[in-house]
């Protein structure tokens, strides 16, 4: 009896020892990055110089370029051409800036150029004075390919993941929400537009809002005047009223940003724009449809649950009726994919849930899920990392997870996805979709 229950023992040791070598360790989390929000005394850029250059799409044809100088007097236009050094056009832009307690932002400045080319690189300088940058346009038509990563934070992990994205022959960076973390002290939005502008200012960066944009003082300053000063999205292109919701086309896909943190019920301007939005589109010449927000509709970590439930509650059953492909979310520091899921279950012609909020922030990663696994579910797991999503054509679109492990990049999780509407599912669903449409 003594040997059996020892046997017993060694048995359950050895399987255990399995267990823990199968499974992925994380290494231990990284410091926040000093990138010097100030200015140093040794920072070779004057005043007038640009810094934290970045671009973002502007309507069919249009890029918009922003910046920042100390100057006030920089001027706003921006050179481009085909050729380095040689600027055949040229564009005149706008400006603001923005004050919040004892801080004073540079002067922003937002220019769009155009038309141009696609999949065309192109030279810029911005306001006729500092260094060159280069660009590169997305492309008319399949492929084309996203990089995917939520709350970047400045950290550690952060370059890494960033170092990771640039080696990824990306043609537009989405990023649902939670950029850079500065929580009220603004001096970190600045060290987050240098620490992204090498990426940043070479391909397309489409953001919406997260919780940590949202820096509100009640009675004295608008949450997300900080957000909106320094990343103008194209919303006014789409038709939306706000900056931190709105949509845009690259090839075959149309994509939707939606506000986790702006009003969503059916009597708001949000619900309102999205039902015209979604009107508007046409699945023969953009057969891809996307949606991104902040806070994920299904999320089997123990970190924010619940959180997204009223968006859910108010918006899912549009989604639906659009037939949209695939759902984005950030918010909860892990990766995620569901099946195709509808209501809280798997429905054929329900959109796939990722969730994506592991770029790299400073408050680590939710490593604690509900058990057991719920079965919309099919992939999980807490490690910081990106994700790549290839448009291969109409029907077939390739996704796939890359961890951070150490400085490298391992892919850890892939999968194929069908449109919908390659499938029966949007004609079967078009007259449920023409009525919720037509719902005043």
């Amino acid at each position: 009896m003594e040997l059996l229950k020892l046997l017993s023992l060694v048995v359950a040791v050895l399987l255990s020892s399995t267990a823990i070598a199968e499974a992925y360790v994380r290494p231990l989390p990284r410091k926040n990055l000093d990138l010097g929000g100030f200015r140093w005394p040794w920072d070779s850029k004057t005043n007038s110089q640009p810094q934290q250059v970045h671009v973002s799409l502007a309507g069919d044809k249009h890029m918009r370029v922003s910046w920042i100088t100390d100057d006030k007097n920089s001027p706003s236009y921006v050179e481009y051409g085909k050729s380095p050094g040689r600027y055949d056009s040229v564009a005149e832009g706008d400006f603001t800036s923005y004050s919040y307690m004892l801080y004073s932002s540079g002067k922003i400045h937002h220019t769009v150029i155009g038309p141009l080319e696609y999949n065309t690189v192109y030279y810029y300088r911005c306001g006729g004075q500092g260094s060159e940058f280069k660009l590169k346009t997305p492309p008319a038509q399949f492929p084309v390919t996203f990089a995917v990563a939520g709350d970047l934070g400045q950290t550690g992990w952060t370059e890494s993941t960033l170092d990771h994205i640039d080696q990824c022959k990306h043609d537009v960076y989405l990023l649902p929400g939670d950029l850079s973390y500065a929580d009220y002290m603004q001096h970190l939005w600045d060290s987050f537009g240098k620490l992204v502008e090498p990426l940043a200012s070479t391909r397309p960066w489409m953001v919406t809002e997260g919780n940590h944009e949202e820096e509100n003082i009640p009675l004295l300053k608008d949450g997300f005047v900080s957000y909106n000063s320094r990343w103008k999205m194209p919303f006014e292109e789409s038709g939306s009223t706000s900056n931190l919701y709105y949509s845009f086309e690259v090839a075959g896909v149309h994509i939707v940003m939606l506000g986790s943190y702006a009003d969503y019920d059916e009597w708001s301007d949000q619900y309102r724009w999205l039902k015209e939005d979604l009107s508007k589109v046409d699945r023969k010449r953009t057969p891809w449809l996307v949606v991104l927000f902040h806070v994920p509709w299904y999320n089997s970590n123990k970190a924010h649950q619940g959180e997204g439930d009223d968006m859910k509650a108010a918006m899912e059953p549009l989604l639906y009726a659009a037939s949209v492909d695939l759902v984005i979310a950030g918010h909860v520091h892990a990766y995620e994919r569901s099946k195709r899921v509808y209501d809280g279950r798997p429905d054929p012609c329900g959109a796939v849930h990722i969730t994506i909020g592991d770029g790299g922030n400073r408050e680590g990663l939710a490593h604690r899920y509900i058990n057991p696994q719920p079965n919309w579910s099919e992939f999980r797991e807490a490690s910081f990392g990106h994700g790549e999503l290839k448009m291969v054509n109409s029907t077939h679109a390739y996704w796939s997870w890359h961890r951070n492990d150490e400085d490298e990049s391992v892919k850890a999780d892939d999968f194929w996805i069908t449109s919908l509407v390659s499938s029966r599912c949007v004609d079967d669903k078009s007259h449920e979709l023409r009525s919720m449409l037509m719902k005043p």
